[in-house]
C-alpha cells in the first residue's frame, strides 16, 4: 500500500472512500471546518440526528456520494469521546475504516481524520490492511493500494510526511511479524526462521550469526531442543550505532512448535502452538525497524529456536540439566520450556555486553488466565517504562509481581531450581521469577504474550510497537 500526504481541501481529493472522523459526544464532523458538498453534509447531519451512528470508537457508515464530491464514498468512523481521543483511539479508527474500505473495494482512501496523529493513523491503516496471504489456491482477498493523509496545514506538511514515515515502518515491520507467526509449523522450522533472520540482517546491515546452541553452552535449551530432528539455533543479531549510546539487549522465545515435549499437551488447540515464536518474530521484527529508523542506540538481540518434540532424545520430567550460567534445573514439566531457552539466552545477552534487557514470550498460560487477551503481562525493574511507552502504542500491558515468596516455589531436593511449580500458583510470576536467575543486577522485564500474540485465529504482532517506543527513548 502507498502512503502519502497532501495538502488540501478534502472535497477536491480524488479517491475512492473518504474517511471523516465523528465524536461519540459532539454529534458534529471532526475537523477545521470540513466543507462538505451542502446536500452531502445534511445527509450526513441526518444519519448523526437519527442515530445511524453513534460515534462509538471504530464504528463506521458509508455514505454514496453521487458524483457530488471527488470522493466516491464518504465513511464516518467514530472517534469516542474527545475528551479520551489520543493516538490509540486515531489508530483504532483507520484501522476500522481500512477494513470497511477492504470491504467496499476502495483501492484509494483519503483520510480526514487527525493529522495531530498521523503516525498512529498511518499504523491504524497498515495493520487494518493485513492479510496473511496463507496457502489457499484461489486468494480473493482485496488490499487497499493508496492511502492518503489529508491536512489543510501546509505548516504542518514536513512534520506530517515524518510521522508517515515512521509510522509505516512500525507497522510494516509489525505485520511482517504478523506473517512469521501465522505461518505453520512445518514451513517455518528452527532452520527457516534463523535464515529468515540473517536474510533481513544482511538487507539492513544488521550483523547476524547463526550458532549451535550446543557450542555455546545453552544446557537448558538443549534439553528442550534435543527432541527434535530439525536442529535447535541461536540467531546473535547486533544493530550498533555506537558512541555512548546505551546497549540495550532483546531476548525473543523461538520456538516454532511445541507439542509440550514428553509432558504432551492436549489435542484440543495444539495446531495453535506454531505460534509460540512470536517473542522471536517480535525481536526480529523490532530489531528491522530500528534500522530503518537509524535509532541512536546499541542494539543486541539474542534468539533461541528450536522445536519441543516428544521424541527418544527428548528430556523427560525429572531430568536435571545445567543452564548456560551453570545453575542446574530440575525439570518438571518438559512444557515450561520457553523459559528455559529465555535463562539461556537472557544469561549471553548480559554477557555480550546489554545494559537493559527485555525478553517477550508466549510464556504461561496462567497469564492468560489472568489478563485474557486484553494486555500482556510484564515483570521486573524496567516494567514501568515498557508500560509507559505501551500507553503511547495502544497495547495493553499490566505489571505482575515478582515477590520473593515465588522463589520459594521453584525450590528443589536435587538442583539449584526447578523449572516450574508442582502446581498452577502464580504461574506467569514463577515464569518470570525462573528467568530473573540469569539477570543479576541488569535492569530488566519480562514481557508474557500468551494471550496477546494470537487473537480470533491470526496474530497480532504484539508488542513490536511498544518495544520500538520503548527503544526510541
Amino acid at each position: 500500500m502507498k502512503i502519502e500526504a497532501k495538502v488540501g481541501n478534502v472535497t477536491k481529493t480524488s479517491c475512492d472512500l473518504l474517511l471523516v472522523g465523528v465524536f461519540k459526544d459532539k454529534k458534529e464532523l471532526f475537523g477545521p471546518a470540513i466543507a462538505l458538498d451542502p446536500i452531502l453534509k445534511g445527509e450526513i447531519s441526518t444519519a448523526l440526528k437519527h442515530k445511524e451512528i453513534e460515534g462509538t470508537l471504530g464504528e463506521v457508515l458509508t455514505f454514496n456520494t453521487c458524483n457530488r464530491l471527488h470522493a466516491k464514498r464518504v465513511a464516518l468512523v467514530g472517534l469516542g469521546e474527545e475528551k479520551k481521543f489520543d493516538s490509540s483511539a486515531a489508530r483504532t479508527a483507520a484501522a476500522a475504516a481500512v477494513k470497511e474500505g477492504k470491504k467496499l473495494k476502495a483501492a484509494t482512501i483519503a483520510s480526514a481524520l487527525s493529522d495531530d496523529f498521523a503516525q498512529a493513523v498511518v499504523e491504524g491503516a497498515v495493520l487494518g490492511n493485513y492479510k496473511f496471504k496463507g496457502y489457499k489456491k484461489e486468494d480473493k482477498n482485496f488490499a487497499v493500494s493508496e492511502f492518503i493523509v489529508l491536512t489543510r496545514d501546509p505548516n504542518r506538511f514536513s512534520k506530517i510526511k515524518e510521522e508517515i514515515r515512521v509510522g509505516e515502518i512500525v507497522a510494516r515491520a509489525q505485520n511482517n511479524a504478523r506473517d512469521l507467526v501465522n505461518t505453520p509449523a512445518n514451513k517455518m522450522t528452527p532452520i527457516v526462521l534463523a535464515h529468515y533472520a540473517q536474510k533481513m540482517a544482511k538487507a539492513h546491515g544488521i550483523s547476524c550469526q547463526i550458532t549451535d546452541p550446543k557450542k555455546l553452552g545453552f544446557g537448558a535449551m538443549l534439553s528442550v531442543a534435543e527432541g527434535s530432528d530439525e536442529p535447535g539455533r541461536v540467531v546473535v543479531l547486533k544493530y550498533l550505532h555506537g558512541g555512548k549510546a546505551e546497549t540495550m539487549g532483546l531476548v525473543g522465545k523461538g520456538v516454532t512448535f511445541d507439542s509440550g515435549g514428553i509432558s504432551l499437551k492436549p489435542e484440543k488447540k495444539m495446531w495453535e502452538m506454531k505460534t509460540d515464536m512470536a517473542g522471536a518474530a517480535v525481536v526480529i521484527e523490532t530489531m528491522r525497524a530500528a534500522a530503518e529508523l537509524k535509532l541512536k542506540k546499541n542494539i543486541i538481540a539474542v534468539i533461541p529456536i528450536c522445536e519441543n518434540m516428544p521424541d527418544g532424545k527428548a528430556s523427560r520430567p525429572g531430568d536435571v540439566v545445567a543452564s548456560y550460567s551453570g545453575k542446574t534445573i530440575e525439570i518438571i514439566s518438559t512444557d515450561a520450556e520457553g523459559r528455559m531457552l529465555l535463562i539461556d539466552a537472557v544469561g549471553y545477552v548480559r554477557e555480550l555486553g546489554a545494559q537493559k534487557i527485555v525478553d517477550v514470550a508466549t510464556l504461561t498460560g496462567g497469564c492468560v488466565v489472568a489478563l485474557g487477551d486484553a494486555a500482556s503481562g510484564v515483570m521486573g525493574k524496567l516494567s514501568s517504562e515498557i508500560i509507559e511507552a505501551s500507553k503511547k502504542t495502544g497495547e495493553k500491558m499490566w505489571e505482575l509481581p515478582l515477590f520473593d515468596e515465588y522463589k520459594e516455589y521453584l525450590k528443589s531436593n536435587i538442583a539449584d531450581m526447578k523449572n516450574c511449580t508442582d502446581g498452577r500458583g502464580a504461574s506467569p510470576s514463577t515464569g518470570g521469577i525462573f528467568i530473573r536467575e540469569a539477570v543479576g543486577d541488569t535492569p530488566w522485564a519480562h514481557i508474557d504474550i500468551a494471550g496477546t500474540a494470537f487473537k480470533n485465529n491470526g496474530a497480532t504482532g504484539t508488542p513490536v510497537r511498544t518495544l520500538v517506543e520503548w527503544l526510541c527513548k
